[in-house]
């Protein structure tokens, strides 16, 4: 490495191949503990969510064109979205109810429009300019909405680990001291740690069920599922996009403060925002969750300070080439319930917070009247619905419900457009400061 880890822009030339190699494969491990959880907390196969995320970031890469080093692995945002299909009345052509498992392609299906929502978004910035797009998603809008994303997920934390005390307590400890008291890598893979040592803790109690793993092959095709279309589906995932988009551009920002460089600008928003749009729509198609760029692999930039993309590309090609080991995907399956319960009690709290953060940062005042109206309605709607089964009327013979979450999205945009007072104004240079474009 360069004398006093001076920024590496060209790791081949700079480092060599083998070098370049290691780091790629150390951005996997970043990314894994996170990116795995989501499908085993909805039901989703890792080895497809596995699949989705290298081919994602490959993806995101190309249309970014190899200027943006991130990763795109799976999204927390839309796990509320996933829960609120699964209480769905959908039955199938017989009349029969579907089950949990049966309802996910429909889930992905609301996945596919969410991703289109970012192209669209993306369009929009390149065809009337960002700032007049931003006004209808400002942070009192957006703030709320994730910090509800957060609140309606906290009771299937409790109830996961409520399954196993002492293997939630672990992980959570585990978690908490990693993340306050752990140095370099290990301070940015704390939910990874969490759940290794947890794991091992259940194996030592005897609490990890090997059956399937000793069933599954060595070598296969990451069992793909086709997307399916629902309204009601459709209606509750999409508006979780207005959400991840802030999300999204804040990511890009801080990869962009990182490696010193104006993202936004070049090679700009609308690149990012179609890359992280389409690669989400491909993987809802095929049966994946929605992806968005990890801010533990930004953590690893930061460290390492090696700021080539092909370090991302690398630890893209390897996931990929996990995606098609079974058994591996077994071992991740046979991870305890309440494991998952203690990860996701940390978790789901810190979606919550970093709605409080968007809301702070942005020196939201909730003394007016019309910002404290806004956050009031987004807050009890999404979760008073939520706890109701959330809205179902019919057009036609189309039964559409309207879950909480999409319920709140709605009167939040539309009171921000209607109420007098919108002078929020998108500021990029709250985003990318003084770095200059290259």
């Amino acid at each position: 490495m360069a004398n006093k880890q001076e920024a590496v822009y060209d790791a081949v030339k700079t480092l060599g191949a083998p070098k370049t190699l290691v780091l790629g494969i150390q951005h996997v491990f970043a990314m894994f503990g996170a990116t795995v959880l989501v499908p085993i907390i909805t039901g989703l196969s890792v080895q497809v969510t596995l699949f989705c995320a290298g081919i994602g970031t490959l993806l995101f890469h190309f249309l970014t064109k190899r200027k943006v080093p991130a990763f795109l692995g799976s999204s927390f945002a839309f796990l509320g979205g996933f829960a609120a299909v699964k209480a769905l009345p959908l039955t199938n052509s017989a009349g029969v109810a579907l089950t949990e498992a049966e309802k996910l392609p429909y889930a992905c299906g609301g996945i596919v429009l969410a991703g289109l929502v970012y192209v669209v978004l993306a369009a929009l910035i390149k065809g009337f300019g960002i700032k007049r797009v931003m006004r209808f998603f400002p942070p009192i809008v957006t703030g709320p909405i994730i910090i509800l994303i957060g609140l309606i997920l906290a009771p299937s934390a409790i109830s996961n680990a409520a399954t196993n005390w002492l293997l939630a307590a672990v992980a959570i400890l585990v978690i908490v001291i990693f993340n306050i008291w752990g140095k370099g890598m290990l301070k940015i893979v704390p939910i990874l740690m969490g759940i290794v040592i947890s794991y091992i803790v259940a194996l030592v109690t005897g609490k990890v069920d090997f059956t399937a793993v000793a069933q599954a092959g060595f070598v296969g095709l990451p069992p793909f599922v086709l997307a399916k279309f629902d309204v009601s589906a459709i209606i509750i995932m999409v508006p979780i996009a207005l959400a991840t988009m802030m999300e999204h551009i804040g990511d890009i920002a801080a990869i962009g403060a990182t490696c010193e460089r104006n993202f936004l600008a070049n090679p700009g928003l609308h690149r990012t925002l179609l890359g992280d749009g389409l690669a989400t729509s491909l993987a809802g198609l095929v049966g994946g969750p929605a992806n968005t760029t990890y801010g533990e692999n930004t953590g690893v930039l930061a460290l390492t300070k090696v700021y080539d993309p092909i370090v991302m590309e690398i630890a893209a090609v390897v996931a990929v080439l996990l995606s098609f080991i079974p058994k591996f995907g077994e071992v991740v399956n046979s991870i305890p319930t309440a494991i998952i319960g203690g990860v996701s009690f940390i978790l789901y709290g810190s979606i919550s917070a970093i709605g409080v953060r968007n809301v702070v940062e942005n020196q939201v005042d909730l003394t007016e009247s019309r910002n404290l109206l806004i956050a009031a309605v987004i807050l009890v709607s999404g979760l008073g619905f939520n706890s109701v089964g959330g809205i179902t009327f019919h057009i036609g013979g189309a039964a559409i419900t309207l879950s909480g979450l999409a319920i709140a999205a709605i009167l939040g945009i539309l009171m921000n457009a209607i109420l007098p007072g919108n002078d929020y104004v998108f500021n990029e240079e709250e985003y990318v400061g003084d770095i200059a474009v290259p």
